[in-house]
């Protein structure tokens, strides 16, 4: 990558940081156009891999964000890869990616913060948090499909899929608690069934 891939790559994680409606993983779907389909400097599967480990690491779902940037790093290195070189831009990819991803949404996170407190009572305040729901939601929804997509055959995933319908009924209509859900899809992923 260049100097000028670089600076296009901080550009673009500045410009959608501020569609980051819902967390920084709703951006997974422009994430996977733009640095997979569009540039090529990842495979389906190492974005894949980005996300799902951090999705079991603990701690903030943006942590996807620092791993799409460390692999970038290093793909960027090339045949110099285990070298110091190769560590730098992997250093160099969370940092742009990263603080691409963070600085506008927190800043505009922080002044709409504010001055949603300020004016929480104002009926146009109260209509703009409950019209972010449904926004939130299918945004959610577009990144599990593109994560559903990316396992390959349709046919052969179809009791992934009903588990994933399964679970959303259930945190949809009941108040079982998360973790009990990612237990159950656990052990189900241990025996093989999904």
């Amino acid at each position: 990558m260049s100097a000028l891939d670089w600076l296009h790559l901080l550009l673009h994680q500045l410009s959608i940081s501020l569609l980051a409606v819902g967390g920084a993983v709703t951006l997974a779907p422009q994430l996977h156009r733009y640095l997979v389909d569009g540039q090529a400097w990842l495979s389906d599967a190492q974005f894949s891999a980005a996300i799902t480990l951090a999705q079991a690491a603990p701690g903030p779902n943006v942590l996807f964000v620092a791993l799409l940037g460390w692999q970038l790093g290093l793909n960027a290195a090339g045949p110099n890869a285990g070298t110091v070189w190769s560590v730098a831009l992997a250093l160099l990819g969370v940092a742009v990616c990263t603080l691409g991803m963070l600085a506008p949404s927190s800043l505009l996170t922080l002044w709409a913060a504010r001055l949603g407190h300020k004016h929480r009572e104002r009926p146009v305040v109260r209509a703009f948090r409950q019209g972010m729901g449904p926004i939130v939601v299918g945004v959610l929804l577009s990144t599990a499909w593109l994560l559903g997509r990316a396992g390959g055959d349709w046919h052969a995933d179809w009791r992934l899929w009903l588990l994933g319908a399964v679970v959303t009924l259930l945190v949809w209509r009941t108040r079982v608690h998360l973790l009990w859900l990612l237990g159950a899809g656990a052990v189900l992923g241990a025996l093989g069934l999904v």
